[in-house]
């Protein structure tokens, strides 16, 4: 009887809460609503505006796939020119995706022009605009072999760092990093070399290919090591 007697009482306090605060009730429903159906809309416009944008690189690049072949001739200046004004007007502008997609057809061209520099450039763009997306690690990759075509191997083993620091999958990570130990073993940084190529071997064990060059460049460079120490205490 009590509990009965307790719903009752509730429900009333309930009740005249309700109908003395209703019109406050239903501002804060309304505005929920509103906020909702706002968030709603926003979302759809910007599918809109990320498709169209999408849409218009690729519109870009096949503009770039039907130039590219011939894009060192005299004839294709005026071309190439504009068509790397257009892009660059609109890389500038466009963040993810279709940004870093626009800076990376940029450095495509410049690299097909070897213009080392302004590959590089645009590639480092193209990772930062498109930093959560698959193009991020490419582009970094990119952008070292582009450093590594100017002789800025200090650059370029930083660019590769980067490459393979992204969480996102990446099919040539394993060459990245064989490569930062490449570049460190020209750069005469022996240990910084090995340790690269010993994280190929732990980073990548089913990859054949440079998990293989890693032990041997390894196995070659700690023979040099035991070769020169030898050598120092016979001297």
């Amino acid at each position: 009887m009590s509990d009965a007697k307790e719903k009752v009482n509730i429900n009333e306090v309930i009740n005249e809460f309700v109908r003395k605060n209703r019109k406050v009730i239903f501002v804060v429903f309304g505005v929920i609503f509103l906020l909702l159906a706002g968030f709603i809309v926003t979302l759809g416009v910007m599918d809109i505006v990320r498709n169209r944008a999408i849409g218009r690189v690729e519109e870009f690049n096949r503009r770039y796939e039907v130039l590219r072949f011939d894009i060192n001739e005299a004839s294709k200046e005026t071309e190439t020119a504009d068509l790397l004004a257009e892009l660059k007007k609109f890389a500038e502008k466009t963040s993810g995706y279709a940004g870093g997609r626009a800076w990376s057809i940029i450095g495509s061209i410049h690299s097909d022009k070897k213009e080392w520099q302004e590959a590089q450039e645009a590639y480092t763009s193209a990772a930062k605009a498109a930093a959560k997306t698959y193009l991020a690690p490419v582009s970094y990759f990119n952008a070292a072999a582009a450093a590594e075509e100017q002789g800025n191997n200090g650059e370029a083993v930083n660019l590769y760092t980067q490459s393979v620091a992204r969480s996102v999958v990446f099919p040539a990570a394993a060459r990245a990093q064989f490569s930062i130990g490449r570049l460190q073993e020209t750069l005469g940084n022996k240990a910084a070399a090995l340790e690269a190529y010993r994280g190929v071997i732990s980073g990548w064990p089913s990859d054949a290919v440079w998990t293989n060059l890693a032990h041997s460049r390894i196995i070659l460079l700690e023979t040099e090591e035991e070769t020169e120490n030898d050598t120092e205490i016979e001297q």
